[in-house]
């Protein structure tokens, strides 16, 4: 009974973290599968490139949610147990990025494999901080929203935002303030997040990468005729 507890607290991490909030929100919005727009992911970014602004703004309330609950549980039948709240929040950041309920099938010499669809996982990876704890959501968000305006990137908001858990909470942990697990979440969530978004990382180094933000606004108005940029159709790598 004492191992099926967290074993069975760990799925319910990872199934409430699989659950699709952008493909939901832009299907009922527009009726579009969102795996076919933009890069295909299903976190706030592409659901608000795919559905508008509202769709993105709630896909990524949403995906906050789901895994500040799943740790909030978690937290409440076993308390304490900092070693199990980590667990329970990688696994909602995994289900996130590789959603059981968003599955297509590509068929190889070795026969149809399944290919899970999901997100890069900042919004369940800021969702879990804040269940660990709970200020460091006016810490991390308002870093994620200063670099998404001014730096203009996505994915490099989403890489800083986890590079912010690691530091909050490293320096948390050597202040006897919370637990040295919650860094672990942060350097796994991290890596998790590097290797989602390799094919931004590839287009960041060669100067592709679409620009969102401030950024966006400012080349629009130097160029209104331009439309987007020329990077935008590498967003369907």
């Amino acid at each position: 009974m004492d191992f099926l507890l967290p074993v069975g607290l760990t799925v319910m991490g990872y199934l409430m973290g699989s659950i699709p909030n952008g493909m939901l929100m832009v299907r009922l919005t527009t009726g579009k599968d969102i795996r076919q727009i933009g890069s295909g992911r299903t976190g706030g970014t592409n659901a608000m490139r795919a559905g508008g602004s509202l769709a993105g703004l709630a896909t990524g309330i949403l995906d906050v949610l789901k895994s500040l609950l799943a740790v909030g549980i978690c937290r409440w039948i076993m308390p304490g147990c900092f070693w199990l709240d980590t667990l329970v929040g990688l696994a909602a950041v995994i289900g996130h990025n590789y959603s059981i309920f968003s599955i297509d099938w590509k068929d190889t010499r070795f026969g149809r494999i399944p290919v899970f669809h999901g997100g890069a996982g900042a919004a369940p990876t800021l969702g879990a901080a804040v269940a660990f704890w709970f200020p460091s959501l006016f810490i991390i968000l308002p870093v994620g929203l200063l670099v998404f305006l001014f730096v203009g990137y996505a994915s490099v908001t989403t890489l800083v935002s986890g590079l912010t858990v690691i530091i909050l909470f490293s320096i948390r942990a050597a202040l006897g303030y919370s637990s040295k697990w919650y860094v672990v979440f942060g350097v796994v969530s991290l890596g998790l997040m590097i290797w989602s978004l390799r094919p931004n990382i590839d287009r960041l180094i060669h100067g592709t990468e679409r620009v969102v933000g401030l950024r966006a606004l400012w080349q629009k108005r130097r160029n209104p005729a331009g439309g987007e940029s020329a990077s935008t159709p590498d967003e369907h790598r």
